[in-house]
């Protein structure tokens, strides 16, 4: 398999190894008509097989890349996708979008390997979290493709670069919150338990309350899903020694939190408070204001946008993983606890 940096195999290698013309082979390559459907796919097998990649011209200034998402319905993939837009416009850059799941009719590759492949494009952004698996089995093959993962969902494999909030720290901001506010009984919905944000939350969330000389809070995993945090939230309320915080690791799943304690007849904050996390448009409702921890959307697309065109031009950014600072933003979901006498914390 080639590897970024070391010359792939010839078009005469390719014809050869297809068993065709190198005037046809060269056909395939750019996408041009005039061959026959079963000798496209014999060579389009042994681009695969030799690991081909269509050279870029030395010094050609880039101008389309790709971002490949999974659940572009949910709020923080659509808020992806238009810092992305924004980056790569004042960029000088087209961008295309596309599923995981889209495929090269002919050989079963990825379409977004194939693409780059054939000189369509020149570089993938990732934003994945449930098509991550299948992605990073193919980027461990490394195809030579310049890729950037934007806030990974799994841990990203081998020296690939990533773009992330700091998801630790910004569990820890939360728990901190809550702690100077006087709670001490918590209660955490995460989101999957495979989620790589969803968990650095959860430990960060959790190490400040081990650093106040707490128990670590309880923990039921919501999917990142607005109404099952809902469901959750009724079940962690009708415990002996329910909490007087909950922290949910996305903010739809604060705001199904906040809507099931209104259906119990619970007030928030007076009876409980809630903090979310992204701090994305919409996560408030009509007077109220959620409080949350903010993730850089902006700041995090226009780094992996940076990144890959470094990648394109042959150069290998020293950081491998970067994380881009959260912020705690206070809103009307959080005060101090006033009906039930807490214990204080040990030490």
């Amino acid at each position: 398999m080639t590897t970024r940096g070391e010359p792939g195999p010839t078009l005469a290698a390719i014809a050869r190894a297809a068993g065709v013309s190198v005037p046809t082979a060269s056909k395939v390559i750019n996408d041009r008509d005039g061959v026959a459907p079963e000798t496209r796919v014999r060579v389009l097998k042994a681009l695969d097989r030799l690991g081909y990649v269509r050279r870029r011209r030395r010094g050609a200034r880039p101008t389309l890349v790709e971002l490949v998402a999974d659940r572009l319905e949910t709020p923080w993939s659509g808020a992806v996708l238009r810092a992305v837009e924004q980056a790569a416009g004042q960029a000088g850059i087209g961008l295309l979008v596309s599923s995981p799941g889209a495929v090269c009719q002919e050989t079963g590759d990825p379409a977004w390997l194939r693409r780059y492949r054939s000189g369509r494009s020149d570089g993938v952004l990732f934003c994945l979290n449930v098509s991550a698996p299948a992605v990073h089995v193919r980027l461990e093959r490394n195809d030579g493709l310049p890729f950037v993962l934007i806030d990974p969902g799994l841990r990203p494999p081998a020296r690939a670069l990533s773009v992330s909030a700091e998801n630790r720290r910004g569990g820890a901001c939360a728990a901190a919150h809550l702690l100077d506010l006087g709670h001490r009984r918590f209660a955490v919905i995460g989101g999957r338990p495979a989620s790589l944000p969803g968990r650095e939350r959860v430990e960060g969330f959790q190490s400040a309350l081990r650093e106040a000389g707490l128990p670590d809070a309880s923990v039921a995993f919501g999917d990142f899903d607005e109404a099952r945090a809902g469901r959750l939230t009724a079940e962690l309320m009708g415990r002996p020694t329910p909490p007087t915080a909950l922290f949910a690791c996305n903010d739809r799943m604060a705001r199904g939190a906040c809507a099931q304690l209104a259906a119990l007849g619970l007030r928030v904050p007076d009876d409980v408070s809630v903090v979310g996390f992204d701090g994305l448009p919409g996560a408030d409702w009509p007077g109220v204001r959620l409080t949350t921890v903010r993730q850089p959307v902006t700041e995090m697309a226009a780094t992996a946008v940076r990144l890959l065109l470094a990648l394109v031009a042959g150069d290998q950014p020293e950081a491998v993983g970067v994380e881009l600072a959260t912020r705690l933003v206070v809103g009307d979901t959080t005060a101090p606890p006033v009906r039930v006498p807490l214990p204080k914390p040990r030490g």
